[in-house]
Formats: C-alpha cells, structure tokens, sequence
C-alpha cells in the first residue's frame, strides 16, 4: 500500500514540474467554474477520500481513497479529448467476515471523452469509450472481469451554476468464468454553485443499477468546496456527509463522509 501511495504522488509531482512554466494563473471563480465540469480542458489530480462505517451484517467500515486524474488532450481546433481515470484504493474491515481485512487496488475505470473544444451557451456535452481493467490486488476487491462499454456527460453552466449529468454502462467480456458477469449502469447528476472566491456548494447522486443482480444503490454526496494554495500549488478542498439513499442491506453503511484533495494545473 506503501509504494501504491507513493507512485500515485509521483505521479502528481511529475504533474507539476511539466507543468511548471505554465502561464499565469487563472482566477479562482475560472478554476472552479472548470473543476465543475468533467470535460473542460484543465489537467487536474483529485484525490477522493470516501470513508463508510456500519457497513452490513457485521457492521464493517470501508476506506476507499480514488485517484482520479483527468488530462485533456487537444485534437483539432474543434475538439478535445478527455482521458480521466478512477483508480480505487480500498482497506476495509468486517466487511466479508468478522475479524477480516482486504486491502488493494480495486478494479479501475478508464474513460475518454469527445468533447467539443467550445461551450454554445454554457451547454457542453462529452461521449467515449468506459473500460473496466481488472487491476484489483485481492478478488474480494475486484470484479475479476474486464469490461467495456459507453460513457456520456452533458452539463449546462450559467450565472455561477454548473449542473448536468455523467453516465456510462459497462459489460465484460472477458475474466474468470467462474465470477459473476459484469452488466452495470453508472448514473451521476450533479449540480455545484461557484461564487467568484471560488468558494462552491452542490452535490451529486450516484446510483449503481446493477442489472446481473438486480440491485440498485443510490447514495446522495451534498458538499462544500474552496480553491487555495499550498505553498505555489493551486488545490481543490471540498468535503461533505455521503448518504445513503437506497443501497441492499448487505452492503448499505450507517454514515460516510468524503473528502477531496484536488491538485490543479491550469493550462
């Protein structure tokens, strides 16, 4: 777990120091405005802390920490590309048996989006390609599958308001036979309001409609954000309660919180 935590940071000062000779820096309120929406064009590193107790028949916690960084890529004037990875570090407790512990990587989640290079009144959408990479380092962590399937986003901003919704399916086709398939919807809408500070309140729902065991959850993630630095490092804060709203019984938790270390890198 060690050297996994170590490489992702790596990762992120490499980040800066390609970064380094960037031009000046955006306003807070442009920095904001543009962490609020999936596909703009702005590298960025969020690390997303998600921390749920009371989890299930054994009353379990669960610690997953997401390493998401997004990097656009320009391909003509007019369009964009949009890389963004969801790299799940999990340890959790009590979940499987009493007295168990699982840590790891879980499986991670790779997206590309097209996206027009231009907003038409405040209105940008994105489409691409979701791949499911069976990473996970313990099988009660992962799906064993590798999976494929679409993904889209559109999202409106006007007058400090950013809303709009992320989805994407996924099937497997290929992995252990002997786990089961893999036939999973992602929706997420998502609204945040950004004052000129950059200060922003807002939220999301994430429902998980698994059609293979026909199971829906449905948690709602309302938080608080703030741009800062940290020493000549332009970051995201944002924290806030997860709730959930309709999740089985199996794997529903009393009370989570999240926590958003976000580190950005304006072009």
């Amino acid at each position: 777990m060690k050297k996994i935590i170590f490489t992702l940071f790596a990762v992120t000062l490499t980040i800066a120091t390609i970064n380094a000779q960037e031009k000046p820096a955006q306003s807070a309120e442009e920095l904001a405005k543009k962490l609020a929406n999936p596909v703009a064009s702005l590298i960025s590193v969020p690390f997303q802390n998600n921390t749920d107790v009371g989890i299930g028949a054994f009353n379990g916690s669960r610690n997953t920490t997401n390493f998401q960084p997004v990097i656009p890529i320009s391909i003509s004037e007019k369009w964009n590309l949009i890389s963004r990875v969801v790299l799940p570090i999990v340890t959790q407790h009590d979940i499987t048996a009493p007295g168990l512990q699982q840590s790891g990587l879980s499986d991670a989640l790779v997206s590309a989006f097209f996206s027009p290079a231009e907003a038409k009144n405040g209105l940008t959408w994105g489409v691409g390609p979701a791949i499911l990479v069976p990473t996970a380092t313990d099988k009660l962590l992962g799906t064993e599958k590798l999976g494929v399937g679409p993904t889209a986003v559109v999202l409106k901003q006007k007058n400090g308001w950013t809303y709009g919704a992320l989805v994407n399916q996924i099937w497997s086709i290929a992995g252990n036979e002997d786990r089961a398939d893999v036939n999973q919807m992602f929706v997420q809408p998502f609204f945040v309001y950004n004052w000129k500070s950059g200060a922003g309140v807002g939220g999301n729902f994430e429902i998980t409609q698994n059609w293979e065991g026909k199971t829906t959850a449905v948690f709602f993630n309302p938080t608080i954000s703030g741009i800062t630095k940290l020493g000549t490092q332009m970051v995201q804060l944002a924290v806030g309660p997860r709730i959930p709203v309709s999740v089985p019984s199996v794997s529903r938790p009393d009370f989570g919180i999240r926590a958003v270390l976000s580190f950005v890198y304006p072009k």
